[in-house]
């Protein structure tokens, strides 16, 4: 793959190389399909950029995960912003990365990206579940005349086959209710059963994942208070620490956890705040992953 001009955290040399990487992170800057407020083709910028002012030593892992090496490529072309061929393309790209061996990171841009990471890793490992953070369920069939739309992620996800595992809802309409009422390959964890009672529903969580997960992160699932530049953001949501006490477990369980993504920053002028928490979740994900290799 052709790098990006910037890379993640300012790394450079052989750990910012495609040959040496564990990590290939994937540009997506899209909001072709956005509703309400817009920005989210600035995200992926904005996320890189917040991550070369982080401290590189992770203070709960105890290491350095970019050591691993994380190679960014080349944003989704723009051009390519069509719904589907920017999802083909997206598949093309994490299909390659997971053929080399390494582990996909797509940076958005609207959620609708996610279904072509989706799609390739299904191919790949069969029994998939997709792990999806987020402040609505996205389970439209359509919305504003295309299944394309973000608001019909979670619904492309099932029809790719994957299962479906929900945490943070606190938004959907009256037919994604309908749907999850019929579904069994959808599970949902509302964002007020984690205030109640977050170590049991992070128990629920992990024993409903199969053995191969893909982690999917809206940032609408966070409170507004701490992250106020998405588009649709909804009243309520997951405090930091709630956030990462959930993906810790995840990370802990036996999982083979194949790729994650942190989508739907719409950066603020001015504000820093949510593109530096956008990327220390990013790269928190990542020494994580890299603290389980090492342990092996």
């Amino acid at each position: 793959m052709i790098p990006y001009s910037v890379t993640f955290g300012g790394i450079s040399g052989r750990y910012a190389s495609w040959k040496d990487a564990t990590f290939v992170v994937i540009p997506f800057p899209v909001d072709t399909t956005t509703t309400y407020m817009t920005g989210t083709r600035n995200g992926p910028r904005a996320i890189l950029d917040a991550s070369s002012h982080m401290e590189l030593f992770d203070e709960e892992t105890k290491i350095e995960p970019y050591r691993a090496g994380i190679f960014v490529s080349t944003e989704v072309p723009v051009s390519l912003a069509g719904p589907v061929a920017a999802l083909k393309e997206v598949e093309r790209r994490v299909k390659a990365t997971v053929r080399a061996g390494k582990v996909p990171v797509l940076l958005g841009g609207e959620h609708s990206g996610t279904v072509g990471a989706v799609v390739a890793l299904r191919k790949r490992y069969g029994d998939l579940t997709v792990l999806q953070l987020d402040a609505h369920t996205d389970l439209r069939d359509t919305y504003l005349g295309t299944p394309h739309n973000q608001a019909c992620v979670g619904r492309r996800i099932v029809d790719a086959g994957a299962r479906l595992v929900q945490v943070g809802i606190r938004s959907m309409s009256e037919e994604e209710d309908r749907f999850l009422k019929k579904s069994d390959v959808v599970k949902t964890f509302y964002a007020s059963e984690v205030r109640d009672n977050v170590a049991d529903v992070t128990k629920g969580i992990v024993s409903s994942l199969s053995e191969h997960v893909y982690i999917s992160i809206d940032l609408d699932v966070f409170d507004p208070g701490i992250m106020p530049a998405v588009v649709t953001p909804e009243p309520g949501g997951l405090s930091w620490f709630e956030g990462i006490d959930i993906l810790r477990d995840v990370m802990r369980s036996n999982r083979n956890i194949v790729g994650f993504d942190v989508m739907e920053l719409a950066p603020i002028a001015g504000m820093a705040a949510p593109d530096y928490l956008a990327a220390r979740l990013c790269y928190r994900l990542m020494g994580w992953l890299v603290a389980r290799q090492s342990e092996k």
